[in-house]
């Protein structure tokens, strides 16, 4: 062997000389310093417990010390070993993840930032800030508290750190501002905690480090993509770039398999070749990176050879060689073509192919990753959010191993139960006596001519269009006081409702004086009602609710209904009738009066008037007469969309009656107790093991932290049963009170009575006395507890109950004993025998339980139903035998009836059952709402399915990936899974879901995915850097462009490289092509609506900015979803309208998503980790501002929809009116737009005017050097001020650095403008269609509101007249204006596309334009919402990847018929290609547009064409290498952009 190697090298040593092998490297480093380990480590520990946050700032609280004799990775592994102590091992590996990816840094930073505005006192390590006086100094504390009562409390976020102290409210906040683990931290930690312990502050830790490193800090959880560019035009400058020294070490990589040798082995074997080994690795993977094309035939099969090449190998190198085939396939491609695919493989993978197509919608080259069923989409998830994924299935996981569910078949069924979460909105069963109900859809004649099948839901119809169908889908019911002045216009709208013929059934329910001496002379209320069942007695119930109605039209608006009102109208409709037998004291028609207010209170709801749609109550705003309507109307035809649903889906059919249907649904109650059915839900945690066992030494249980608590109490606990058939139970519930107090006995008796009707169902107990428990004050209890320990169950429950009512307790008030209330089947001896001898300790427990867990003061009561906490609960609040059982019927539907029935297969003892399912019911409801978790198999899997086991008795993951091995899924999907197998114990299933018969190169470019499983160290115990990406023995020969793949919301910037990243050329470099990118900014975004109307405002603008400048970002909201986006970074952050017309005609309402309260008019927002923030505004117009309009100064035209909208109407019915305007409308009509014209500038709007706004986008090196020329091109002809706006996103570092220099000598103001592409916007992925996307769908956005109008000009254009002719140019109401393709050189017919085919039945007589050069009047393009509407059409086009494919042309040119386009004249632009040398004489601009014909490369092109390019070219080049001379001496920038600069960047 020895022999063939050496031979190997010989041969290969006389072929080359020793060379440092090319390679690329890309990293990414945040905007901020880096931040300390043990900070990020107590933000993880604090995430989940802020009780164990607290424990672990106490542990560490001087740990920094160790920092001094300690190496990094020493001081490292003690923070590890520190957080050991709170943290599971699986917890602990979650930990180093985070931490190697910074996941916590945000978080941090965004303290520090909070803490530099305070900002800190002079020389301070550390500071309190007590309403906002500040000291470095514990001394001051007492007098800063004094006085504090004086000054306003200061704002808390929601990822505060507060001390768990007295929990006081009415108390001064302290803040303090260090850093854990220092020792002034732990001197101010000690007087405030001992402070907040003692009731005198509440104490609040924000983090600071006073001298942070000043260290970059390198980011992962990114890929880095090297495109393999197109060749056919020549586009590389040809400036030479400096050459890096860097030298990439390609060890880490030699362990990988070359043609069969193993280079790792062998340099093991043979040390003494190292050199010559390195030089064969070479030799060989150069002869494999053979880039030559494929034959077609070659290609077809690669997806099944790359799978059979990836499968033939050790199980355990799988994952590596997927993600180096995929990571480098274009170099890989050749290989993979010898590689046979067996039969039976083959087979395999269509036959699963088809199986899972079937079950779970997957195709054929799709990748799917799945974590425990639950899916994870690829193209929104990046690590930071499967971190958070993995977090919160690892409570769960560990939880069910907690309680002895070990994996196995029943972790997976528990985990895939389908959970009930929190109910959007819950309704109220409708089907209800006391309801009267005015009318009935199917039945009444009225509706007989309509149809009657649920089939007619299905049926196309115009959009607002109510469906009339005669089934009764639609119900309202009103809750009424017929006294209120409310009633009058509720019961005038419902009858509208009726006459309109709305299919609305709607019924009343009325609340009326139930006292039994009231008549109806007295109470208007109680003579209503008799009226309304005398004229039911005469007629019948629909017409005598048609008739009150016709009562109250007599009354005006703001009048009430009152007895005269009554009588007058009784008088005149019935004059025969006998007043006094209808409505006096005796009245025959008094049944039932006191039925409408007892199913009033027995439901539960809030004040009246109130209704109920479809049994869902409205809200109180909803309420206002002059909202309802439009409310109702809106909910009919959201509403309908269900409906639609469920007949599709077969849930509703001809047979079901449909109220029954709708009653039946998991949503609908009894009750509607909002303190049950509210969604903001506390649970107890049950997976603790108990560490100790009783709960007698009430010492040893005050040190037990939350979870052992209450692992004690659960399993000490003693219990009131009514078990099901099975003797188990799948409600349990802990009833928790001072039993000294009638609320407290009234509470337990209200359970115990619904017990004995509820089989499954226990009921626990515990006490929590107002004082210190003692004998006298916990008798109820102890006789209580005495029975449960000493009786049988039915005894118990019996004597217990005689017990609570009150005649009991007013008996042992009097003196009476214990053994007197004593029954008769009961085990006396027993009893009195423990009852006289339980001791008081185990109260004092149970005590300390609600205090330091329920949160509860002493004698507070509390509700504990499957660990869910409702309390607490104060003296005078009631909570019923009713109440009881809506609690009952929520916990069921929620998990635990599903729980139950699996764990009756796990033939467990009943009682332990009944802890079980009590305990993961608690856990899987307590768990985040997640996606359904879905059942992913395969019907074989021996040939085409990589399984991994995991490790045994430790909790694991069950995660499925099903993937092409040659798609961008593979790419990223390797490097992941691989991490994720030394993070956490995965069981794990990869299917090869391969494509057949490819007829192009699957994959185009170089991958690297940026992400490690732990901190990395140096050989000297210092911390690296960070991650970078690195591609090593690349391809010498094809041009590449570098491409930054980043999670959603990242704003991405390159910050240093000498090197143009838009085409690296290897084989023109030596050594490294590096690349620093810094994330600039992490997005806000948001959506905002006007509650007056539902749309979006477009034009209102925001501005972004933090306590000390309130202005530093604005945008403006698109029409499409109201989006917005502004740029941030981790820090507290204000949101508010602009000063101007936005705050002058727009006010907040209100927001979600924020930290501040909702209805702030400021909108506060904390910024703390990686992902961008998303909130929602809503906006009203101010009442004096009605009828203004954001993107115009004077009224102009309106449209024809809004003219309809905007009316002022009398009446409701009136409005009922419109809506059958409308609905009319929209059968006849089709959709358009009647915009109106411009308007009149003043003198200062033409001041600003004169500016000449230039917009362009460049890419790369050469196309910076176009983008110079065109500028000083441009400044050449014209002698107005000229300000260029560029595209931020993709220039190069170069260009950024000296763009500042070239405006100071040239005179010109520039701005860099920034957008991320919205992730609703469907996304393009290669670099040249992204910023053609950039040219033309965010024009309405880009630029701020005081630019009118803006000119693009393509950066490898030179221009020879003035633009300002351009600007100032009529584009006839137009909101762009483009110059059409030249037809005059006509060898080039063959070439032009538009003159064929689709573009020319498209355009008809219109022209094709090119879009080098366009023309944007921006006030008409916002006006008409042109944006939005080329966004749209974007959307939808792009479906198809075939489309558009000159995006920015052909976009305007298809929407030419809904956004007009004026044409330009032909002298605007010049082209050689398509224009004739007879036309270039008069020509105002000259593109240098690509030849099809002869593929002439740019550069000598533009020396050809454009005569004084060369000169301006030079000029530059003299510029540029004067500005480096000037760098290199005094390394200053120009004055321009640190002074005087103002800025209205977006």
């Amino acid at each position: 062997m020895r022999n063939i190697i050496m031979l190997s090298l010989l041969l290969i040593t006389t072929q080359h000389k020793a060379s440092a092998s090319k390679s690329v490297t890309a990293s990414l480093k945040a905007k901020w310093q880096t931040t300390p380990f043990l900070l990020e480590t107590s933000e993880f520990i604090g995430e989940d417990n802020n009780e164990k946050f607290w424990q672990f700032v106490d542990t560490v609280k001087e740990l920094t010390v160790y920092k001094q004799g300690e190496s990094v990775r020493s001081y490292y592994n003690l923070i590890i070993k520190k957080a050991n102590q709170f943290l599971t091992d699986l917890q602990v590996s979650l930990l180093k993840y985070a931490l190697s990816l910074r996941f916590y840094s945000p978080a941090v930073h965004a303290f520090q930032q909070i803490a530099s505005h305070e900002p800190p006192p002079k020389a301070c390590t550390a500071f309190v800030s007590i309403h906002s006086q500040h000291s470095c100094n514990t001394k001051d504390i007492k007098k800063l508290l004094k006085s504090a009562a004086g000054r306003p409390k200061p704002y808390l976020y929601k990822s505060d750190h507060i001390y768990p102290g007295a929990n006081k409210t009415d108390v001064p906040v302290a803040i303090l501002y260090a850093e854990i683990g220092t020792k002034k931290f732990s001197t101010f930690h000690t007087v405030l905690s001992e402070k907040a312990d003692g009731g005198a502050l509440t104490y609040v830790l924000r983090h600071f480090v006073a001298n942070p490193k000043q260290q970059m800090m390198l980011l992962s959880g990114y890929g880095v993509e090297l495109a393999i560019k197109s060749t056919e035009y020549k586009a590389v400058d040809d400036t030479k770039v400096k050459d890096s020294k860097t030298i990439i070490n390609a060890e880490d990589d030699e362990n990988d398999e070359v043609q069969g040798f193993f280079f790792g082995t062998l340099k093991n074997f043979h040390p003494d070749l190292q050199d010559q080994l390195g030089e064969l690795r070479k030799h060989l993977v150069d002869s494999t990176n053979d880039m030559a094309p494929l034959k077609v035939w070659e290609l077809q099969d690669l997806s099944f050879q790359a799978a059979a090449r990836i499968l033939s190998v050790p199980k355990f190198d799988v994952l590596k060689l997927m993600r180096d085939l995929s990571q480098n396939f274009p170099a890989k491609a050749r290989s993979l073509t010898r590689v046979a695919v067996k039969k039976e493989m083959r087979k395999e993978i269509e036959e699963n192919q088809k199986h899972l197509s079937e079950t779970i919608g997957v195709h054929p080259g799709d990748g799917e990753l799945f974590i425990n069923g639950l899916h994870i989409d690829l193209d929104i998830h990046n690590p930071f959010s499967i971190l958070e994924i993995l977090r919160g299935e690892a409570r769960v996981l560990e939880g069910l191993h907690n309680l002895g569910v070990k994996g196995g078949e029943h972790q997976s069924t528990l985990l895939k139960l389908p959970v009930n979460h929190v109910a959007d909105s819950y309704a109220l069963d409708i089907r209800h006596p006391a309801i009267m109900w005015m009318n009935d859809v199917e039945n009444d004649p009225v509706y007989s001519s309509w149809p009657a099948g649920v089939q007619e839901l299905l049926r196309t119809t115009f959009p607002g269009v109510i469906r009339q169908i005669r089934r009764n889908l639609f119900n309202l019911v009103l809750f009424l006081d017929p006294k209120e002045e409310k009633s009058v216009e509720l019961v005038k709208l419902a009858q509208l409702f009726y006459k309109h013929k709305i299919p609305l059934r709607i019924g009343y329910v009325f609340v009326v004086n139930g006292e039994d001496e009231i008549d109806g002379f007295s109470d208007a209320g109680v003579g209503f009602y008799r009226l309304l069942n005398y004229i039911t007695d005469e007629y019948d119930l629909s017409q005598a609710l048609i008739s009150m109605a016709s009562l109250y039209n007599r009354l005006d608006e703001g009048e009430t209904l009152t007895t005269d009102t009554i009588s007058a109208f009784l008088k005149s409709k019935f004059p025969k009738a006998n007043a006094e037998r209808i409505l006096g004291a005796e009245s025959e028609y008094d049944a039932k009066r006191k039925d409408g207010a007892l199913f009033y209170r027995k439901s539960g709801l809030g004040a009246l008037p109130l209704a109920l749609f479809n049994g869902v109550p409205l809200s109180s705003d909803e309420m206002e007469p002059n909202e309802l309507e439009s409310v109702i109307l809106q909910r009919i035809m959201d509403s309908t969309t269900a409906f639609q649903r469920a007949v599709f889906m077969g849930e509703l059919t001809e047979g079901t009656d449909v109220v029954d249907y709708l009653m039946e649904q998991a949503n609908v109650v009894l009750r509607m107790n909002p303190f049950i059915l509210n969604t903001d839900r506390k649970y107890l945690d049950f997976t603790a093991t108990p560490v100790v066992d009783d709960w007698d030494d009430t010492t040893m249980f005050s040190f037990l932290d939350s979870k052992d608590k209450t692992a004690v109490m659960a399993k000490k606990m003693k219990y009131f049963t009514n078990y099901d058939e099975d003797g188990m139970s799948a409600v349990t519930m802990w009833i928790v009170g001072d039993f000294e107090k009638a609320s407290g006995r009234k509470m337990l008796l209200g359970a115990l009575k619904h017990l004995i009707a509820s089989p499954g169902v226990r009921v626990g107990v515990i006490d929590n006395p107002s004082g210190r428990p003692s004998e006298d004050n916990t008798v109820l209890y102890r006789a209580i507890w005495a029975s449960l320990l000493t009786q049988k169950n039915k005894a118990a429950a019996e004597f217990v109950r005689k017990l609570l009512r009150e005649q009991s307790n007013q008996l042992l008030q009097q003196g009476s004993k214990m053994k007197d209330l004593l029954l008769q089947d009961m085990d006396t001896d027993a009893f009195e025998k423990k009852f006289n001898t339980l001791e008081v300790n185990f109260v004092r427990s149970q005590q300390l339980f609600c205090r330091d867990v329920l949160k509860l003061s002493g004698g507070q009561g509390a509700v504990i139903s499957n660990g869910r906490i409702l309390g607490p609960l104060e003296e005078q609040e009631e909570f019923t035998e009713e109440d009881f059982q809506l609690l009952e019927k929520i916990t069921r539907s929620g998990s635990a009836d599903k729980v139950k029935a699996q764990v009756k297969l796990m033939k467990m003892k009943p009682k332990h059952a009944s802890d079980l399912v009590m305990k993961v019911d608690t856990l899987l409801t307590a768990a985040p709402k997640g996606e359904v978790r879905r059942d992913v198999n395969f019907l074989q899997n021996i040939h085409s399915v990589l399984q991994l086991l995991p490790r045994e008795n430790e909790v694991f993951y069950d995660v499925v990936a099903i993937v092409d091995p040659l798609t961008r899924a593979a790419q990223k999907l390797s490097t992941l899974l691989i991490v994720l197998s030394q993070v956490v114990n995965l069981k794990l299933r990869l299917f090869m879901n391969c494509r057949a018969k490819l007829s192009e190169m699957p994959l185009k470019s170089f991958y690297s995915f940026v992400l490690e499983s732990d901190v990395t160290f140096l050989a000297n115990d210092t911390v690296s850097a960070g991650p970078v990406a690195r591609f090593i023995e690349l391809p010498e020969s094809p041009l590449l462009t570098l491409n930054m793949i980043t999670p959603e919301g990242w704003m991405v910037q390159a910050l240093r490289s000498p090197y143009d990243l838009d085409n690296i050329h290897l084989q023109e470099v030596s050594g490294a092509v590096t690349a620093e990118y810094e994330l600039e900014h992490i997005l806000l975004e948001g959506h905002c609506f006007d509650l007056s109307t539902g749309q979006p405002p477009r034009g209102l603008q925001f501005t972004l900015g933090m306590s000390r400048d309130l202005l530093m970002y604005d945008t403006i909201v698109m029409a499409n979803l109201g989006y917005f986006q502004l740029k941030a970074n981790p820090g507290a952050w204000t949101l508010r309208l602009r000063k101007g017309r936005s705050e002058d005609i727009y006010q907040i309402i209100s927001h979600d998503g924020t930290d501040s309260p909702a209805d702030a008019g400021d909108v506060s927002v904390l910024l703390n980790s990686f992902h961008s923030k998303i909130i929602k505004v809503r906006v009203q117009k101010k009442a004096d501002k009605m009828n203004e309009d954001l993107l115009s100064e004077t009224s102009e035209n309106k449209g024809l929809w809004d003219s309809i909208a905007r009316r002022s109407y009398a009446s409701p019915g009136s409005r009922l009116h419109y809506y059958a305007v409308r609905a009319s409308l929209a059968k006849n009509m089709c959709f358009c737009s009647i915009a109106g014209g411009g308007s009149k500038k003043n003198d200062e709007e033409k001041e600003k005017d004169n500016v000449l706004n230039i917009f362009s986008v460049a890419s790369g090196h050469l196309y910076e050097r176009f983008l110079r020329i065109m500028m000083l091109s441009v400044l050449r002809h014209t002698k107005v001020p000229v300000k260029f706006w560029f595209l931020k996103n993709y220039l190069s570092p170069s260009f950024k650095e000296t763009i500042p220099y070239m405006a100071q000598s040239y005179g010109f103001k520039y701005e860099l403008v920034q957008y991320n592409w919205p992730r609703w916007l469907r996304q393009q992925t290669e670099k040249q269609r992204i910023i053609w996307g950039y040219k033309i769908l965010f024009l309405d956005v880009l630029f701020p509101l005081a630019v009118d109008k803006i000119i693009f000009v393509d950066a490898d254009q030179i221009v020879r007249a003035d633009l300002k002719e351009l600007r100032d140019l009529d584009l006839e109401g137009a909101p762009y204006g483009y110059t059409p393709f030249c037809d005059s050189r006509k060898e080039m017919d063959g070439y032009r596309f538009w003159k064929s085919g689709y573009w020319a039945s498209h355009l008809g007589h219109r022209k094709y334009h090119i879009s080098a050069l366009y023309v944007v009047d921006l006030k008409k393009f916002r006006k008409i919402a042109a944006g939005d509407r080329l966004r749209g059409q974007y959307q939808a086009l792009s479906q198809d990847p075939n489309s558009l494919s000159n995006l920015d042309q052909d976009l305007p040119n298809n929407m030419i018929h809904q956004v007009a386009i004026k044409s330009l004249p032909q002298e605007w632009l010049w082209c050689e290609t398509w224009c004739d040398d007879a036309s270039k004489v008069s020509a105002k601009t000259i593109d240098l547009c690509n030849n099809p014909k002869t593929k002439e490369p740019k550069l000598t092109a533009a020396a050809r064409i454009v005569p004084e390019w060369l000169g301006y070219d030079n000029e530059i080049k003299h510029l540029l290498k004067t500005i480096q001379e000037d760098t290199t001496t005094k390394g200053t920038t120009p004055s321009q952009q640190s002074k005087g600069h103002k800025r209205d960047e977006l």
